[in-house]
């Protein structure tokens, strides 16, 4: 791998980190509100090692741990790190597995925000699913797994078994974020103590993590490079948490342009795990387009906006 796509995995990396962990920023930020300023330096300076050394780097080293058992976990953790050759043979025989459960599960993750979630509208087909369709969740994701096993277990068992596995997690990790949409409320009104909240704020921070970490592997399988990405990217969050909270609430469609960046990378991840060869460059790529329309969307909403105040 030459120095050039190192960089643009890394920032791609970085890009989809800030950009899916945009809810979370917000999240922390209502709650630090009502926090003391101990607590919210602790939050924000020892909190980040748990967030980038605990979270996100144990995280990707338990993923390839679980595609790859038959290393056993010593071994599986020095793997991600080594550069033998015949390690890497067996993980990247292992990828299609990772890549078909990860892939389904950023897929689902996508069409529960478009037909379920509530949301800002940028475009007419999102008022319409949600309005009309958003009942049609459960049908589409049931017929998606069907569609995915169905091809992939006569390529191979363990892959369908992936997709099993992603699809699992998905639910699992969806009903975590509901119940801390729920808990939000509680925390912000204050009554729970700041020890109380700090520990309730990492745990939505590791539960919203999953989503950065999966979407990651379609990018690359090098644990060290989603570990430099990633923690970059949880850096720029706790920033934005502090100091750019408000600023990023402005831009409306933001959001939208994280789901979407992560609809056509989990269809990346299953098209990996099918065989098909995609270039390194292609999912920094496709990141970068996609948050940059809805970034521009977002502006142009603003000014349109202000137009209107002025009037």
């Amino acid at each position: 791998m030459s120095i050039h796509e190192i960089i643009v995995i890394v920032l791609g990396l970085v890009l989809f980190e800030v950009i899916s962990s945009v809810d979370n920023a917000v999240v922390n930020a209502d709650v630090l509100a009502t926090m003391s300023v101990r607590a919210r330096r602790w939050f924000l300076l020892y909190g980040i090692f748990i967030a980038v050394f605990v979270v996100r780097g144990l995280m990707p080293w338990v993923i390839v741990y679980l595609s790859n058992t038959e290393l056993g976990v010593i071994n599986s953790f020095i793997a991600t790190f080594s550069s033998d050759e015949s390690i890497r043979a067996i993980i990247e025989a292992r990828k299609p597995i990772l890549l078909a459960g990860g892939g389904l599960y950023l897929v689902f993750l996508f069409f529960h925000w478009l037909f379920v979630e509530t949301k800002e509208y940028a475009f007419f087909i999102e008022r319409h699913i949600h309005k009309k369709y958003s009942f049609w969740f459960y049908a589409v994701a049931s017929l998606i797994l069907l569609l995915v096993v169905w091809i992939t277990i006569k390529i191979n068992p363990l892959i369908a078994m992936g997709a099993v596995v992603g699809s699992t997690a998905f639910f699992i990790t969806s009903g975590f974020k509901k119940n801390a949409e729920e808990k939000e409320k509680e925390l912000a009104s204050g009554h729970l103590t700041d020890i109380s909240k700090i520990i309730f704020l990492e745990l939505i921070d590791t539960t919203f993590s999953i989503d950065g970490v999966l979407g990651a592997f379609a990018f690359t399988i090098s644990v060290p490079l989603i570990l430099i990405g990633n923690g970059i990217g949880a850096l720029v969050v706790r920033y934005v948490t502090v100091k750019g909270v408000e600023t990023v609430k402005k831009y409306r469609f933001l959001k939208n342009g994280a789901m979407y960046s992560i609809g056509f990378l989990g269809l990346i991840m299953l098209a990996e795990s099918l065989g098909s060869e995609v270039q390194s460059w292609i999912s920094p790529l496709v990141t970068l387009v996609v948050v940059g329309l809805f970034f521009w969307l977002s502006k142009r909403e603003l000014k349109v906006e202000k137009k209107k105040r002025e009037i």
